[in-house]
């Protein structure tokens, strides 16, 4: 055998500090060289090498989401949490985008003068919803990672709903462009939507991550069903001033709730209630 393993990575390869594509060499090189494994001082490195070898090649590798997270400076655990979240996936995008061309549709299809009630009313429900999907044991894959991890639940949560939050918050932005007839009307939808977010998660510790929107969502649909009923023209009133008003007391009051209810979310996140 012409070739050995230098004594410079034998002795890093000894500490665990010899990377690959190195690390491979030696492994595969110490397996059938009796001399370089005297040299490393018996079997047991040889073995420890394997392992980590093992380690690294069943480690999962990152996507390409993950990856740019990373890049961009997101840390790998932060990352991972995030990439796994299953509304960032394609099929949830995916139906978001449906559904908003669909509202943007049936707006530019209204009676001139009328405002685009069906886009104003959904576009609040997207980011809920996808607050709603995900972080529970039924509904994220990593799930079980997020409850041992040494990180306060609440933070957990909150990274998840940022992110969603601004890619729920960004497509319905991008809808909004679609409907610049309106004017200013057509960003109606922006303090509802973080009004049902912040209620919907303040009421997680008692209702659980699903129940909770589900509450803050059916709520909304009631206020819609009355407002409707007792319309005599023009907008809705959650679309008025007044509703924007409240709509924004509402957002303020569910997070300062949220930020007061912060240590149950370590609680809940472990406990039946999610």
């Amino acid at each position: 055998m012409s070739w050995h393993v230098p004594e410079e990575d034998l002795r890093a390869y000894a500490r665990g500090e010899l990377a690959a594509p190195a690390l491979w060499s030696a492994d595969t090189h110490l397996a059938a060289c009796a001399r370089c494994r005297s040299g490393l001082g018996g079997g047991a490195d040889v073995d420890r090498g394997w392992e980590r070898l093992d380690a690294e090649l069943d480690a999962p590798r990152p996507g390409v989401f993950e990856a740019l997270l990373v890049r961009a400076g997101v840390a790998e655990h932060t990352a991972r949490l995030l990439a796994a979240t299953p509304v960032l996936r394609r099929s949830w995008l995916a139906a978001v985008v449906v559904v908003l061309v669909l509202s943007v549709a049936a707006a530019h299809g209204a009676p001139a003068g009328q405002p685009p009630t069906l886009f104003l009313a959904l576009a609040p429900l997207l980011p809920l919803a996808g607050v709603a999907l995900s972080y529970g044991p039924a509904l994220d894959p990593t799930y079980e990672m997020a409850v041992v991890a040494p990180v306060h639940g609440f933070r957990l949560l909150m990274i998840r709903t940022v992110a969603v939050l601004a890619a729920g918050l960004g497509l319905d932005g991008l809808a909004t462009l679609a409907l610049p007839g309106f004017g200013l009307r057509a960003l109606a939808w922006l303090l509802p939507a973080l009004a049902l977010t912040s209620a919907g998660l303040a009421l997680t510790p008692r209702c659980g991550p699903v129940a909770g929107p589900a509450v803050a969502g059916g709520a909304w649909l009631g206020v819609l069903a009355v407002a409707e009923a007792v319309r005599e023209g023009g907008p809705l009133a959650p679309f008025t001033a007044a509703g924007q008003g409240v709509a924004a007391v509402v957002a303020a009051a569910g997070a300062g709730l949220l930020f007061v209810l912060r240590d149950r979310f370590d609680f809940s996140s472990r406990g039946s209630a999610a």
